[in-house]
């Protein structure tokens, strides 16, 4: 169950601080807050944590994350995980973001 999120992320990286044209990304975000988080970068790599925040830019941070990545090239390729606490993802390294939530709160989410 995932609801994406780099739609909001880039209309709240686009906003312009003034109330009305900020107040639906914004609502959006805080909904996202402290729900666990899986994040994709574009090296191929994994992180799962909790969102925590975001900026203008579009760059995110995840507390208690751990990282997945592939160790080697078979298939199905085993997958390492690496304990990594507070972390910060780039804008510019994001390939995917997903929430995990139910059907029900993923319906809310595509309403706001």
């Amino acid at each position: 169950m995932e609801e994406e999120v780099g739609e909001s992320l880039i209309q709240l990286g686009s906003s312009d601080g003034s109330n009305s044209s900020s107040s639906d990304p914004v609502t959006r975000v805080r909904k996202l807050l402290f729900r666990r988080m899986l994040v994709g970068i574009k090296d191929g790599r994994f992180f799962l944590g909790t969102f925590h925040c975001i900026d203008k830019q579009g760059n995110i941070i995840l507390q208690d994350s751990i990282e997945y990545r592939s160790t080697r090239r078979s298939s199905p390729p085993p997958m390492e995980q690496r304990c990594l606490g507070l972390i910060l993802i780039p804008a510019s390294c994001r390939a995917s973001c997903h929430v995990d939530c139910s059907v029900e709160e993923q319906l809310s989410l595509l309403k706001v």
